[in-house]
Order: structure tokens, then sequence, then C-alpha cells
């Protein structure tokens, strides 16, 4: 009897950092020395986990190849990446815990960051080689690890040696501009899909015009490379086979605005593992977007089903 081929399934290897948020909701920053009392605070797991919880709830194998920590933060991102089903690939980091972020939310829906790095920062090169990743794998890679020295060497030396076409998405971050140079073009050269808000682009092509940072991006990534540059409710522009496009967002009203970008990124890596085109991975990850923006809280994600249901709304609507 002759058994078929096994499916060739398409995991997100994520090497970024899950953290603590200690979020507070805020009417406006105080002055410098100043003080303000916040509406609400509570912990919420964040980081690379709002990533890997998007990409898992649009039906995508997520693995989590970052450290976690032995302490109460530690156990909570743990118990937040088994919720979701996401697989954890290294072991316990001892004597250090996962790192905290105190987000703001003030009454623009806009945030502000203020984070400390624990045993997330840590990346163990024979977890890395343990995952075999193959050409139908995603890896994912984020600027803040490159911000750490330790980390970013271990990881740049693997995905020098990762299997021909293995597809590397990378997610700069606000501190793009600040990456060490030669670092960073050691990871362009790897980069098939770079995913970035506008803000980052700009930065990270030092102009202020679009078109010129698209450019830029461009001229520094392997020709085939996909681009994705997200502008809140205007939905995002992505730039593949040389061709750009824009994608249309979706107007909602705004509450919280913590995670919808990494929302947006999780959909759409897991639409593109699923054979996707990259304009219909856009507009659901615009939908989930939209969505996440709804919500308060940094993993707020929709899953599937109610991005099928959003959409279904807004056609019915046009």
């Amino acid at each position: 009897m002759i058994q078929a081929a096994p499916a060739k399934v398409c995991r997100l290897i994520h090497t970024g950092q899950v953290i603590v948020d200690l979020v507070m909701q805020i009417d406006a920053l105080p002055a410098p020395g100043g003080d303000v009392l916040a509406a609400n605070a509570c912990f919420e797991v964040g980081g690379g986990f709002n990533v890997m919880a998007a990409a898992r709830r649009s039906h995508m194998r997520v693995v989590y190849a970052g450290g976690h920590g032995s302490g109460r933060f530690g156990t909570m991102a743990r118990e937040a990446l088994v919720k979701e089903g996401v697989e954890i690939a290294a072991p316990q980091v001892a004597g250090e815990d996962t790192g905290l972020c105190v987000a703001l939310v003030d009454a623009r829906a806009e945030r502000t960051f203020v984070s400390h790095i624990g045993a997330e920062g840590v990346l163990e090169r024979s977890v890395l080689d343990g995952l075999q990743v193959t050409q139908h794998d995603i890896v994912y890679v984020s600027g803040y690890s490159l911000m750490l020295a330790d980390k970013a060497e271990v990881l740049v030396a693997w995905l020098e040696q990762l299997p021909a076409g293995t597809r590397v998405a990378f997610d700069p971050g606000p501190l793009v501009d600040a990456i060490d140079g030669a670092l960073l073009e050691r990871v362009l050269v790897r980069v098939s899909i770079w995913t970035s808000n506008r803000l980052e682009a700009l930065r990270f092509a030092t102009t202020d015009d679009l078109d010129a940072a698209f450019e830029a991006i461009a001229a520094r990534l392997p020709d085939d490379a996909l681009t994705v540059v997200r502008d809140g409710a205007h939905g995002c522009e992505i730039r593949a086979s040389r061709q750009r496009d824009h994608v249309p967002g979706f107007a909602v009203d705004a509450v919280d605005t913590n995670g919808a970008g990494d929302a947006h990124t999780g959909v759409f890596l897991a639409l593109l593992a699923s054979g996707a085109d990259a304009r219909t991975a856009a507009t659901r990850a615009n939908a989930a977007a939209a969505l996440a923006v709804t919500r308060h809280g940094p993993a707020t994600a929709p899953d599937a089903r109610q991005i099928d249901v959003f959409l279904d709304e807004r056609r019915g609507a046009a």
C-alpha cells in the first residue's frame, strides 16, 4: 500500500521577545517630573506574544524560540502561550524573570512604552538548530532582537545558514534607526518580507516622504522581497514583484492602538502561509487591525471567524 506524503506544514518561528505589559489608561502623559492618575491598570502578556496570538487565531502553527523567565512574569508568559496553542521551544532561563513593559495609553488611543528586557533576551543556538527549519516555514525577526548584542549575534549567524528559500519576515520596530548598521545589513540580505508601520519606514530611510522610503527599503532587500507598510486607518501599502499597491483600511472608533500592528502582522503572515496572495492577506490584516483598535489591551487580534463577519458586514454596507 502506498501512503500519501504528509502535508507540508508552514510554521511561524518567532525569534523575538515575549514580555509582560503593565497597561495603564490615562488622559495624557504628565509633564516631566509630574504625576497623573490612571483610570485603570492591568498586567497583560505582550511584546512578541501579540504577533503569535494573531497568527494562531488565523490557524497558523506557531513556535516561540525566545527565552522565558523563572519568576512570576515568566509563568504568566508561558500560561498565555500555552493557552493560545503556541509551541515553546526553549527551556526556562534559570535565575531570571521575563521582562516588563509599562504601556501608557492616552485619550487619543496613542501608546507610549518603557521597557525592561529580562529572560526574553536569551536565545540559544541549540534551540534554533533543533527547530529544523525548512523552506516551508516563516522565520520572524524583530528589530528589538538586534538591539541586544548577545542575542543578535546568535540570531544573525543562524539566519545566515537557513535553508535556501526559507522566508524571513522582518519587523524593524521603532528603534530601527538605532540598530548597528553592519548587523542590520546582514539581516536585510536574508529578508523576504518587510513589515513595518509608516513611521518606522520613514525612520529607516531617514526621510519624511513615503515614496522615497519605499524605494530605500526596496534597494536594500532582495529583488523578490515583499514590502508591507501599515498606515493606520488608511490601510497599508504593499510592494511585490516591483509593483506597489494600496490596500484600503477600515474606519472604526479606536480606543487603544496597542498591539494593532502586531495583529496586522500575525494575520498577514498566517494568510501568506495558507497560500493567499499579498493583497488578500493585506485586506484581512487591515480588518484584523481595525478590530484590534476597538478593544483594550495588547493581544486583541480577532480570530478568523470574527474577521469573516467583519468583512461580510463591510461588504453588505458598501
